[in-house]
């Protein structure tokens, strides 16, 4: 009905009355019903980088996955990104084939790197950033030292990673009718 607004990340500790008021200060929004009043939440999450595998398996049993937000990624498009690299793992388990890991250059290589790997006493989760990203060799710092051109260089470098292990999946794929080991 486009008649509701949804404000992401205004989880607070203040008292409704309180919230109603600091809204009430942002232009637009003086005589803004309020719908809903943010709270804080809890993300429930393991300690990933002792317990998983940049496959999303566990470190224990490699028919154990992993994923989503409970791995300790943030974010729609990073918890369906580490669901579908489980999955896909998962049927792979069940052939019998080898587990991928996705390109260490790409946004969800870096983010299961991150989880599987962080070394740190107090693990949080995190959305996928540039600084998750494997650094540039120095000399493509050296060439590119505006931060946007060296981002630009890494995200080229990501798609081109990343199509290079989509058409590896394509080739890697049983015929229809094939036998499938369960």
């Amino acid at each position: 009905m486009a008649d509701a607004y949804g404000l992401v990340g205004f989880q607070n500790h203040l008292k409704y009355g309180e919230q109603a008021r600091v809204m009430r200060l942002i232009p637009g929004l003086e005589d803004a019903e309020i719908l809903q009043y943010g709270q804080i939440h809890r993300n429930t999450f393991i300690n990933s980088p002792k317990i998983l595998n940049e496959t999303l398996t566990t470190k224990s049993n490699s028919r154990l996955f992993f994923a989503g937000q409970i791995t300790g990624v943030e974010g729609y498009v990073e918890s369906v990104a580490t669901g579908w690299l489980a999955g896909l793992n998962a049927v792979r388990v069940l052939r019998g084939q080898r587990l991928l890991t996705a390109p260490p250059t790409s946004a969800i290589g870096a983010l299961c790197r991150y989880v599987s790997n962080v070394e740190t006493k107090n693990f949080q989760p995190v959305n996928i950033t540039f600084g998750l990203l494997e650094p540039l060799p120095e000399e493509l710092r050296k060439k590119h030292r505006n931060k946007r051109e060296r981002h630009m260089v890494q995200v080229e470098r990501a798609l081109k990673d990343w199509d290079g292990f989509v058409q590896g999946l394509n080739h890697s794929r049983p015929a229809t009718g094939d036998a499938v080991a369960a």
